[in-house]
């Protein structure tokens, strides 16, 4: 196994122009750390040269290393690999792009999240960006890629290799734009050394915007509440000031902005708490075709990668359900369990107490049955067609006054197919869509078994 100083290399996490980012293991402890080290494209080194290049990596792993919040990585160790720098990091498995479905054609559709789940991203990150500023530093290169996710949906911001430091000026050269296209401030492409903190929070409204529409802010800016039922014009005000293409007209400071958007989420839940008030619990939406959903679900593990995936599960270009089935859950009088009577599956209320890699799911439905859990022994990791049967439609007005069938906290759950023999698909059953893994990442586990 290839190796940089102590570090083992198990394989690429990603790429930039700057760089090239590395998951890497520590010996002896095993643990999963991610590794960025210099490697410049030819154009940057070029436009920039080697020299400035490695002051510049240098400078990013400083400027990291400085600053200690919950919200923004930490740089655990620096070096020298054959002449080139590297820095080391903790490794998330999961990022805000991976969760939306952004691709490499960025313009192209991506998912639409929950408003409460927009508001608990969007915080997390206006409060990183609220310590970057007062440190003087502007990111210049928020987009949903560069935002990482713990495994409980902890926001950490990284890729500082474009931050600006205060007084610090790159002279950037005019054929090299700095940031990301759709996401960068308008000023930013003419004049990327002069942006300050409005540049960070004009990205951080792009990312509002495509979170609550699935798509990107065009001009003139369509407001969101014409595509999104459940905003309102609250919501439009408070989007058109964060993407004004003027500076001065936006949020001055990540505070100011955070607290703007907590005043819309209050808001919202006491709307929501209103609408619940007056309308009594429904029961589950009809699903978009019933007959073909009464048919069993696949119950046997396959191994399929991306290119058969979404055909063999039946999923849509956004990797969520192309219909939603009709289910008949019922708990029983412990609350251990939930029986669907349309599908002839009995599943755990809660599952796991602790998110687990993929080879404790499976040690972990051993130890069902070895103890016969609620008198069965024939436990099992299910499928992705048998975990899409708990998914449900996204919700809009009186859907958020649904009563949960299952235990809220269990929100990414294993399935038993395989993508290789190193990575393993799962579903998100808050966001509800596909994805897939590398099997040291931890998601819950909810057993089931064939009545």
């Amino acid at each position: 196994m290839k190796c940089i100083d102590k570090y083992r290399i198990r394989g690429l996490l990603g790429r930039g122009g700057m760089g090239k980012v590395l998951q890497i293991e520590v010996p002896v402890i095993r643990r999963l750390l991610a590794l960025k080290i210099l490697a410049p494209g030819d154009l940057l080194l070029t436009l920039i040269g080697r020299e400035r290049l490695h002051h510049l990596f240098t400078e990013e792993a400083i400027a990291m290393a400085g600053i200690r919040h919950v919200n923004i990585i930490d740089v655990l160790d620096f070096g020298m690999h054959h002449g080139r720098p590297y820095y080391v990091m903790d490794y998330y498995g999961n990022t805000l792009g991976a969760v939306i479905g952004e691709t490499y054609v960025t313009d192209a559709r991506s998912r639409v999240l929950r408003i409460e789940k927009v508001i608990h991203y969007t915080r997390q990150i206006l409060d990183g960006l609220q310590r970057l500023h007062a440190a003087g530093i502007i990111h210049r290169d928020i987009k949903p890629f560069n935002i990482l996710l713990t495994e409980d949906d902890t926001v950490k911001i990284c890729d500082f290799g474009l931050s600006k430091l205060r007084g610090e000026t790159i002279n950037v050269p005019p054929a090299l734009k700095v940031g990301s296209p759709f996401y960068a401030a308008p000023e930013q492409e003419e004049q990327p050394d002069q942006v300050d903190q409005t540049a960070d929070l004009y990205s951080v409204a792009v990312m509002i915007y495509r979170m609550l529409t699935g798509t990107l802010p065009q001009d003139p800016l369509q407001p969101a509440s014409r595509i999104h039922p459940d905003l309102d014009a609250g919501w439009d005000e408070f989007l058109s000031r964060a993407l004004s293409p003027r500076p001065a007209a936006r949020y001055p400071d990540a505070m100011s902005m955070a607290a703007e958007l907590m005043r819309l989420h209050r808001r919202w839940e006491e709307t929501i708490d209103a609408t619940c008030r007056l309308q009594p619990v429904s029961s589950a939406p009809p699903p978009s075709r019933p007959p073909a959903a009464t048919l069993p679900p696949r119950s046997k593990p396959l191994r399929t990668g991306p290119s058969d995936a979404r055909a063999l599960f039946d999923l849509d270009a956004l990797w969520q359900p192309a219909f939603y089935r009709d289910a008949g859950f019922q708990p029983d009088a412990a609350g251990a369990t939930v029986q669907d009577e349309t599908t002839g599956l009995q599943w755990q209320y809660g599952g796991s107490d602790f998110p687990l890699d993929w080879p404790s799911a499976l040690n972990y439905i051993d130890h069902l049955n070895a103890m016969a859990w609620m008198g069965r022994q024939n436990w099992r990791l299910p499928t992705i067609a048998e975990l899409l049967t708990l998914l449900r439609r996204p919700p809009s007005g009186t859907d958020y006054c649904l009563v949960n069938d299952f235990a809220p906290h269990h929100k990414r759950l294993w399935s038993c197919d395989r993508r290789t023999f190193t990575s393993a698909w799962y579903v998100s059953l808050e966001l509800g869509f596909v994805a897939w893994q590398d099997r040291t990442f931890a998601n819950h586990v909810k057993a089931v078994r064939s009545m």
